[in-house]
């Protein structure tokens, strides 16, 4: 099987280092996915992510000209899509939120205002 940029497929974990996890593809294929691309939070060691034998999903985020091949777990994830808003509900949103925070100040002002003129 060959593997492309851009592709995601199925591995297992054959190796972990200091600085990422060997994944070995379909194919017979190693690749190596960096610290950085474990997971979408901070990432200390990776073994508090992966062990030896996991199935993982990755990416193919790069393949250099020596055959070396870069792997990513958390772009493989399917991230949910934000729901369109259109721009006049934004607008009408932070309106609605500024008049809010007007009529609160305002009151807190008059408050101390009338508390200042009876001192």
């Amino acid at each position: 099987m060959s593997i492309a940029k851009g592709q995601i497929v199925e591995g297992v974990v054959t190796g972990i280092t200091n600085f990422g996890a060997f994944i070995e593809l379909p194919g017979g294929i190693t690749g190596l996915v960096h610290i950085s691309e474990v997971a979408d939070t901070y990432v200390k060691d990776v073994n508090d992510f992966l062990k030896d034998r996991d199935k993982v999903k990755v990416k193919v985020i790069n393949i250099d000209d020596k055959g070396k091949i870069g792997l990513s777990i958390r772009q493989a994830k399917v991230k949910p899509k934000k729901p369109d808003i259109s721009f006049e509900d934004k607008l009408s949103k932070f309106i609605k939120d500024s008049e809010e925070k007007l009529a609160f100040l305002k009151k807190n002002t008059e408050q101390k205002r009338r508390r200042n003129s009876r001192s």
